[in-house]
């Protein structure tokens, strides 16, 4: 990871609920601020362990949102005006994000936005890619009736959203709408261990994809993304373990296609 520190400005004060906190897997996809949000920024007044889940929280859903460029630097002192709070709730969500690898801590410099080469970016797709097809293939031979017509109801919603003519809220909206889609293939494999892993991976892959450089790249690709999320359920549906896992993984390593368009 490389890249010299830039300035540029962060997010407008007092924009902390702009959008829905998204920590874990987003079940809701209200593009208003949810009561997740508007908890979290109300337990910014408030002290102890919620204080510092709340700035945390904050600060991971604009870094998957990508409301901050790849190698610009983090104030803690700004943040800490801005939140409202002492240095400490600031300093320790950034070692949380350092360790998430969202961000860099640099001796003597401070806290800055994680950059990564285009190697890195895409080892990290093809090796995420591997992982989400091999939990789609599981999936496919564990999925219940009543998880499929989940899946299939998130997949409508997808697909209504491609006729909305903001490409904000296309592409917000379909952040949301995807990891929902994806988490209900997790349920269906029925592996904890699995579904924690995959967590992680799909936290770091929002950011990468909302810190490149072609902004909202989904906004435009949203037809496509579809296509490929049909073709996926349809194998699900089916119960073919190979075509689950294929198209998974097809779907999964194509995204950096997008994102470098």
């Amino acid at each position: 990871m490389s890249g010299q520190l830039s300035t540029s400005p962060g997010p407008r004060p007092g924009a902390l609920s702009e959008r829905p906190t998204t920590s874990g897997y987003a079940r809701g996809v209200s593009l208003e601020p949810s009561d997740a949000a508007s908890n979290a920024v109300a337990a910014l007044h408030r002290g102890g362990s919620r204080l510092n889940h709340a700035v945390y929280d904050q600060l991971k859903e604009r870094l998957m949102e990508g409301r901050y460029a790849a190698g610009e630097r983090l104030s803690t002192e700004a943040l800490r005006t801005e939140f409202g709070v002492s240095k400490q709730p600031v300093m320790e969500a950034m070692r949380r994000l350092a360790g998430d690898g969202l961000i860099e801590i640099v001796p003597q410099v401070g806290s800055r936005v994680a950059t990564f080469t285009p190697s890195e970016v895409s080892d990290f797709f093809v090796m995420f890619g591997g992982f989400e097809g091999t939990i789609a293939g599981i999936a496919a031979l564990r999925r219940t009736d009543r998880q499929l017509g989940e899946l299939e109801n998130i997949s409508a919603q997808i697909g209504a959203l491609r006729s909305s003519p903001d490409t904000d809220d296309r592409a917000h909206g379909y952040r949301l709408l995807n990891r929902r889609f994806h988490h209900a293939i997790h349920d269906m494999a029925h592996s904890r261990i699995m579904a924690d892993t995959s967590r992680r991976m799909w936290d770091l892959s929002d950011f990468l994809i909302n810190t490149a450089d072609v902004p909202q790249p989904f906004s435009a690709a949203l037809d496509d993304r579809h296509a490929d999320h049909e073709r996926i359920r349809r194998a699900l549906h089916a119960g073919d373990q190979d075509a689950a896992r294929a198209e998974m993984e097809q779907h999964i390593v194509g995204t950096v296609d997008v994102i470098r368009a």
